[in-house]
């Protein structure tokens, strides 16, 4: 991909091989290789973009061609949900043992980023839950350097305040920023942005209000399962309930018809 160009050289030796899953590339990688990259890149003040894509995510991004150029031009796309995994698994033989979900990749970045020094940015959510979020991160992290902290406005940016938004995180010195505004806003403006900003963005889906303790993660066992889905959608029926009807369904016959006809598509390097 071209976006890689940007980056060192021996650029693509620690990006993970992509495959496509239904034509969209999701990275073959568990966590250790993601955070390991996205740290190098940190350090080394390489732009980057990640994303975390569960089913959601992957269907809107089969579906709309906004959404599936905006993952097309990040540099990690990771597989979030264990439907994902699974799929990676079965067309292209990736023997990944986890997925790497953006809930727990957050506290995996916090981590060595406070272990190497590196500050980190929050972009996105509300006032409130970014203030639980930042006492949450200074609890778990003591020595943690939170460089910035920046509520969503819920509402595009006009060309001047993108501008100073811009401006803001780079001048921050912060080596990671988180972007928690929800898929696909947070991976339109991850894409959009990462050419812009000298250090990597990563879209971490609802991280934020895990942390922030907002919202209860599921039992382990539905999470190892792939049922993941069922526990958010007792929690919140009504919002979630045609969601999931409609890209749960999706993500099964398009995983049928790839089995089915073989139509796997080759990894990408670049």
């Amino acid at each position: 991909m071209e976006n890689r160009k940007n980056m060192a050289g021996g650029q693509d030796a620690y990006l993970p091989i992509r495959y496509p899953v239904f034509g969209i590339p999701i990275s073959a990688s568990d966590m250790v290789g993601v955070v390991d990259a996205i740290t190098r890149a940190a350090k080394e003040r390489h732009p980057m973009g990640v994303s975390a894509l569960a089913v959601h995510g992957l269907m809107e991004a089969v579906r709309q061609n906004p959404m599936s150029s905006a993952v097309r031009r990040l540099d990690i796309v990771t597989p979030d949900g264990q439907p994902v995994r699974w799929a990676l698994n079965l067309l292209h033989g990736a023997n990944l043992a986890d997925r790497v979900a953006g809930p727990n990749l957050m506290p995996a970045l916090c981590r060595r980023a406070e272990a190497e020094g590196i500050g980190i940015y929050l972009f996105g959510s509300t006032d409130e839950t970014c203030r639980k979020l930042v006492a949450a991160l200074k609890r778990d992290y003591p020595n943690l350097r939170i460089s910035g902290v920046q509520p969503d406005r819920f509402r595009e940016a006009t060309e001047e305040e993108d501008r100073a938004d811009i401006d803001r995180i780079n001048a921050s010195g912060a080596g990671i920023v988180f972007v928690g505004r929800g898929c696909p806003r947070q991976e339109y403006w991850v894409s959009a942005h990462r050419d812009q900003i000298d250090c990597p963005l990563i879209a971490v889906g609802a991280a934020f209000d895990f942390i922030a303790g907002n919202l209860t993660r599921a039992p382990e066992f539905l999470q190892r399962h792939g049922l993941e889905w069922t526990w958010r959608l007792v929690k919140e029926p009504r919002r979630l309930f045609w969601r999931y009807a409609s890209t749960n369904t999706s993500f099964l016959l398009h995983l049928a018809a790839a089995l089915a006809t073989g139509t796997k598509g080759r990894h990408q390097k670049a």
